[in-house]
């Protein structure tokens, strides 16, 4: 008698662990669904953001590049007029010359200020919203938890 109690009590308890257990399931399958949707969103992000500051980072090196050249022909042009100047002339001369090197040379460096300004925009930017999306993406796996435990309690 006491064999057949225990299995029949070991049937109720396994035939319950069975019932439990599907809901469990279920609740951890779309909990992981949703936590991979959050970190593939998260991913998709964080790949968005590099490519947005690898185009900032590009871009300034192009502005800064492209103001040293204005710069440098700038320069150039100035140092020819001092040699076709007069001999008289060539103090003269020189002294604007260096005059629009200094002028080049302020415009040349405000210009990669400008971009590095700009860039540093840029990589603010992509690192808050690197941020808000790993914020989603824990507060995904957070509320996976809670789920899966909460069908797990019933």
């Amino acid at each position: 008698m006491n064999k057949l109690l225990a299995a029949l009590i070991a049937t109720v308890f396994a035939t319950a662990a069975i019932a439990q257990t599907a809901p469990v399931a279920e609740a951890q399958a779309s909990a992981q669904k949703d936590v991979n949707k959050a970190a593939n969103k998260e991913a998709k992000v964080v790949a968005n953001a590099n490519e947005d500051v690898a185009k900032a980072q590009m871009k300034a090196d192009e502005k800064k590049a492209d103001a040293h050249n204005k710069a440098a022909k700038t320069k150039a042009k100035a140092h020819d007029n001092v040699v076709d100047a007069d001999p008289e002339d060539k103090m003269k001369a020189q002294a604007k010359a260096d005059k629009k090197d200094a002028k080049a040379d302020a415009k040349a460096h405000k210009a990669s200020v400008k971009a590095d300004e700009k860039l540093a925009k840029e990589k603010v930017e992509a690192n808050a919203d690197k941020a808000v999306a790993a914020t989603k993406t824990m507060e995904a796996k957070a509320k996976a938890d809670a789920d899966v435990k909460a069908a797990a309690a019933k």
